[in-house]
């Protein structure tokens, strides 16, 4: 038995809020995914980013709830460089979008901040710093 990491995926409430998202973060969703209950963006090294409406979730899993309180994962994205990381932080919040954490020189050496999507998710920002 040998499973391989392929996908992540994100069971989001509103589908064309979290597509506008993550096209504005980069990510390639066929034209018309945001009407569709299940998307899916490739990503480098041939992963997948999919997202899934609550109720596709729950016409499989009908006991599935969203979770409440803080989330415990994000989604990490590499900037070219600490100017990088300022400057989509502000393009994401000049957008709309809430800001998680403003831009900042973190101790372990990178440019940092945090951004949430429209379900309240972090998707983190990062630089090294030299």
């Amino acid at each position: 038995m040998s499973p391989r990491f392929d996908a992540i995926g994100l069971v989001v409430s509103d589908m064309a809020a979290s597509v506008a998202f993550y096209r504005r973060l980069g990510f390639a969703f066929a034209e018309g995914a945001e009407r569709e209950p299940h998307a899916e963006a490739a990503l480098p090294g041939g992963l997948r980013l999919l997202l899934d409406t609550e109720e596709t979730v729950r016409s499989f899993h009908p006991d599935w709830r969203a979770p409440s309180g803080g989330g415990r994962h994000s989604l990490a994205l590499r900037c070219a460089g600490p100017a990088e990381v300022d400057a989509v932080y502000e393009e994401m919040v000049g957008a709309g979008y809430t800001g998680g954490l403003k831009p900042w020189d973190a101790v372990w050496g990178q440019r940092y901040a945090v951004v949430r999507d429209p379900d309240g998710q972090g998707v983190d920002l990062f630089a090294p710093l030299t």
